[in-house]
C-alpha cells in the first residue's frame, strides 16, 4: 500500500505565487540593508551543538532540534550509566540546527576576527528552526532576515537600526507598526528596586510574557519561580504605565534613581529615542514599553520588538537588541554588537491579510506559445530565446496536443497572453497575439511583438 504523503508538523509547502510574494519581500529588505552599509554572510544550517545550548536560556535550549549522530550513535553509550535524556542527549547527538542566526554570527565573528573589519555590518537572510508548538504566524522552520553591527559600542547604532526598520516598512506600505523599545538595564534596575536582582531572568521571562497571559498570569509565573508577594506588589506601576516617551523616561528616572545600573539603562534610552524623534520616522510609530523583556539571555542594552499594526491579529514581527558580550562565549571577549531581526513569515501574513502586496506580482509567463508541431515549435523557440534575451518571460507549451487543451493551461496558470504561430503565420513571418483576458488577437511581426509583450 502506497504511502499517504505529508510534512512535519510545523512546515509547509510554498506555491509559485507564494514564493513570488516572498522574494518580494525580501529584495525590499535586502536592498535596505545594502542601503544602511550591511554586507551579507552565510552560515550553514546546522551547529556543533555546544555552539548554540546554554545561549538561550532553559526556555530556548527546549526549543533546539538536536541532530542524532550517524551510524550506531548507540554503540559507546553505557545506558546503565545514562539516568535521564539530559545526559543522553550530548553523548548521541553533536550537531543542532541552528535556533536563530544572532549565536552563529557570534561563533562567525570569533572565527574570522582576523579577517574581519571593525565595525563590522553584516546581514543574513537565512532559515531557522525551533521545535515550538505550531500556530498562525509560528512556525518550526521559517526564515530570519537579520542586521546586525559588531565592534561599536555607539548608540547611534540603536537609531539607525530604528530607522532601518522604519525604511523597509515603509517601502512595503505597511503603516502602523509599533517599534517597542526598552532596556535590559532598566530591567536590571526595576530588578534590584524591588528587591529580585538574585531572580532577574526568570522575573524578565515572566514580564515579557504580559502580553500573552496578562497580568495576573505574570503575578502568578513569578509566585512561583520564587519572587515574594512583596517585590511584585512594587511592580505594579508597571503595568499601568502610560504617557509619551518623554513622560515615560521620566517616571523611568524617578523610580530607578536608587540603582546605577538603571540609570545607566534609563539615560541611553533616552539618547536614542530623542535623536530618532528629532530625526523623525515615515511610518513607523517608536513607543517605550517598559515590560519589554524578550526571553533570550544574552541582551544587555537597548532591546527591539515589532507590532504588526492593530488591525491585524499577529504577534511581533521583528525584535533585536544590544549584546555586549555575546561574542566571549567564544572567548573574543570586549566586542558589543547590536541588532535586529525581520519576521519574514510574519509579515508575509500581515500583508497578506492587508492586500498590500502588487496585484502585477506574478511567477507566471507573460505568455505562451502554443505547440503545432515539430516545425511549428522551431519557428516558436527562435522567437522564445530572442524575447528571453530582453527579459520577457515566455513559454512553449512542450506537448503537440490539442489547442484547446493548451489554452486551458493557460487560463489555469494565469498567463495574459497566448502567441499563435501555425502555417500562415510562418508563411508571412508573423505571429498571432491573442489576449486571453480579453479574447482580442493581434497578427504581428516580431519586433512589435516583443515590444507589446515587454510592457507591464
Amino acid at each position: 500500500m502506497a504511502q499517504k504523503p505529508s510534512i512535519p508538523k510545523g512546515t509547509r509547502d510554498l506555491s509559485p505565487i507564494e514564493v513570488a510574494k516572498r522574494q518580494f519581500i525580501i529584495a525590499i529588505i535586502k536592498s535596505n540593508f545594502e542601503k544602511f552599509g550591511f554586507q551579507p554572510i552565510e552560515t550553514p544550517s546546522f551547529e556543533n551543538a555546544e555552539t548554540l545550548m546554554g545561549k538561550y536560556g532553559e526556555e530556548g535550549d527546549r526549543l533546539i532540534f538536536k541532530i542524532l549522530n550517524s551510524g550506531d550513535f548507540l554503540n559507546n553509550i553505557d545506558l546503565n550509566e545514562t539516568t535521564n535524556a539530559k545526559q543522553l542527549t550530548p553523548k548521541i547527538s553533536e550537531k543542532a540546527l541552528r535556533y536563530d542566526l544572532t549565536v552563529p554570527f557570534a561563533r562567525y565573528v570569533v572565527q574570522h576576527q582576523n579577517e574581519i573589519e571593525f565595525p563590522f555590518k553584516r546581514y543574513q537572510i537565512q532559515p531557522v528552526w525551533r521545535a515550538d508548538r505550531p500556530q498562525k504566524g509560528r512556525y518550526r522552520e521559517f526564515y530570519q532576515c537579520d542586521a546586525d553591527v559588531v565592534g561599536s559600542k555607539s548608540l547611534w547604532q540603536e537609531v539607525e537600526l530604528i530607522q532601518l526598520y522604519d525604511s523597509v516598512f515603509s517601502e512595503l506600505g505597511l503603516s502602523g507598526v509599533t517599534i517597542k523599545i526598552n532596556n535590559r538595564k532598566v530591567l536590571s534596575g526595576i530588578a534590584e528596586v524591588i528587591g529580585a536582582s538574585d531572580k532577574l531572568i526568570d522575573f524578565t521571562v515572566a514580564l515579557d510574557k504580559l502580553d500573552k497571559i496578562g497580568e495576573e498570569g505574570v503575578k502568578t509565573e513569578m509566585l512561583e519561580k520564587g519572587i515574594s508577594p512583596t517585590a511584585i506588589e512594587k511592580l505594579k506601576p508597571l503595568f499601568a504605565f502610560h504617557g509619551t516617551i518623554t513622560e515615560k523616561i521620566e517616571q523611568l528616572s524617578l523610580l530607578l534613581v536608587d540603582s546605577k545600573q538603571g540609570t545607566n539603562g534609563v539615560e541611553e534610552l533616552k539618547f536614542i529615542c530623542d535623536n530618532v524623534l528629532n530625526l523623525g520616522l515615515s511610518q513607523a510609530i517608536l513607543d517605550l514599553d517598559v515590560t519589554l523583556a524578550r526571553g533570550l539571555n544574552y541582551y544587555t542594552g537597548a532591546i527591539f520588538e515589532v507590532a504588526a499594526p492593530k488591525s491585524v491579529a499577529m504577534g511581533s514581527i521583528g525584535g533585536g537588541g544590544r549584546y555586549d558580550d555575546l561574542t566571549s562565549i567564544f572567548g573574543l571577549k570586549d566586542m558589543s554588537g547590536v541588532g535586529i531581526s525581520f519576521g519574514l513569515d510574519r509579515i508575509y501574513l500581515v500583508l497578506d491579510e492587508l492586500n498590500l502586496f502588487p496585484t502585477t506580482l506574478a511567477s507566471t509567463s507573460k505568455a505562451i506559445f502554443i505547440n503545432y508541431g515539430e516545425k511549428e515549435a522551431f519557428y516558436a523557440m527562435k522567437a522564445i530565446k530572442a524575447l528571453r534575451n530582453v527579459g520577457v518571460k515566455v513559454e512553449l507549451y512542450p506537448d503537440n496536443a490539442k489547442v484547446a487543451k493548451q489554452f486551458q493551461h493557460a487560463d489555469k496558470r494565469n498567463i495574459s497572453f497566448a502567441v499563435i504561430a501555425g502555417e500562415t503565420e510562418m508563411s508571412h513571418q508573423k505571429y498571432s497575439l491573442k489576449n486571453l483576458s480579453t479574447g482580442e488577437q493581434l497578427l504581428l511581426d516580431f519586433e512589435d511583438l516583443k515590444m507589446t509583450l515587454s510592457k507591464d
